[in-house]
């Protein structure tokens, strides 16, 4: 009877998660865990990007619990016809479930339909030159795929890579899902997303400094004239002739562009209210927790703890400043050009971060002229950063095959 209890506390013991941080490699689990904890600091304490910073956290929580069994990422290996995605739905865990939202780049077209509900293009329509500032702050990611290719990166690697100075997490995840399909890859999509929003939350710490390097104190006093008034019927045609447009010229960016559109044609139609209510807020909401709590689960050790994601990191924030000076240094092209009737500050805005870019471009505004106000005239490239992320990454999946 003695020896029968005593077998069952060694089976506790042996099968409780506490043997797992014991096993080989555990230690690395625990890091995980530890850093976790950090990002659920800059979540709670911060307000850095809580809606998805946070869930990306807890399921870098639960994936790094030894014997949680939630997330299998045996499951996910690209075997020679593909992956298994019947064994996936039989055998997986509830984030393995999930996960499936994102390898079937199901989330991110979603998320762009909710960001198309709650978007004001108006500050585009009135202003068309920001089309010009949004598509020079995508510099970054060309840039940063050169950079990329040079140091060993895959093409496939490298556009992933580079992706994330676009700074739109749905974009990175959709781009990175579809390039890194075929497996045998150094990184791979988690990997990608959690520098994505990293950066998404640290916008307003990264970008000021680079701002204020790149233009005088006379260019940020800059006082811009008011938008004109845009009226309804622009707004309802712009977001047809856009997908039309940008589906003939790439289509491998009609998915996102095309739900973008679709979420900003049914708020500027004004008949479809039960409709915008639920993809801003109802269908937002879910495919936000489904989306950060299932790419968080894929942040294992062995993926993270590696000089690949260091690698990731650092090209990842190269990519991001480099979109940003890219836009403020066409903004001082266009400062220069309109005789100084365009404040640099608003090129900034350019990233795809929305509206926390443009809210940035206010605020440095505001430190050197109290009296002057560039949030809508900053909305302008940082809705045009929106349409032209998704644009470069059309670019960047008819280029690189996959």
């Amino acid at each position: 009877m003695i020896d029968k209890f005593l077998d069952t506390l060694v089976d506790l013991a042996t099968t409780s998660g506490f043997a797992g941080f014991i096993a080989d490699g555990g230690w690395k689990s625990l890091i995980m865990i530890g850093i976790s904890f950090i990002f659920m600091y800059l979540a709670i304490s911060k307000g850095f990007e809580p809606l998805l910073l946070l869930p990306i956290a807890f399921g870098m929580l639960l994936t790094n619990l030894p014997f949680t069994e939630m997330y299998h990422p045996d499951l996910w290996k690209i075997t020679g016809e593909g992956i298994d995605f019947g064994k996936v739905l039989h055998d997986g865990g509830l984030l393995d479930i999930l996960y499936l939202g994102v390898k079937l780049q199901l989330y991110p077209p979603l998320i762009f339909l909710g960001i198309g509900a709650m978007t004001d293009f108006a500050p585009l329509i009135a202003n068309p030159k920001s089309f010009l500032l949004g598509a020079a702050a995508q510099g970054g990611i060309f840039f940063t795929f050169i950079g990329a290719a040079l140091l060993g990166f895959s093409a496939a690697e490298a556009g992933s890579i580079a992706i994330i100075g676009g700074a739109d997490g749905p974009t990175a995840i959709y781009v990175s899902s579809k390039l890194l399909s075929s497996g045998g890859f150094k990184i791979d999509t988690g990997t990608i997303a959690l520098a994505a929003y990293t950066y998404m939350a640290l916008v307003p710490i990264i970008q000021p400094p680079i701002m204020k390097a790149l233009t005088t104190r006379k260019e940020r006093s800059i006082v811009m004239g008011q938008l004109r008034p845009v009226s309804k019927t622009e707004k309802i045609i712009f977001p047809i002739v856009v997908t039309i447009v940008i589906s003939l010229l790439v289509p491998s960016a009609a998915p996102l562009v095309g739900m973008l559109m679709l979420g900003n044609l049914l708020k500027e139609s004004g008949v479809c209210d039960r409709l915008v209510k639920t993809a801003q807020n109802e269908l937002m909401n879910i495919i936000t927790i489904f989306l950060g709590i299932s790419v968080g689960a894929t942040t294992t050790a062995d993926k993270i703890v590696n000089k690949e994601f260091l690698g990731v990191i650092l090209l990842g924030v190269a990519a991001f400043c480099l979109g940003t000076a890219c836009g403020v240094i066409f903004g001082k092209l266009m400062c220069f050009f309109t005789k100084g009737k365009v404040n640099p500050l608003i090129g900034s805005a350019g990233v795809s971060a929305v509206p926390m870019a443009a809210r940035v471009s206010q605020k440095v505004g505001q430190q050197e002229n109290p009296t002057n106000y560039l949030l809508m005239h900053a909305m302008g490239p940082n809705v045009a950063g929106v349409i032209g992320s998704a644009v470069a990454a059309g670019v960047l999946l008819s280029i690189i095959p996959y």
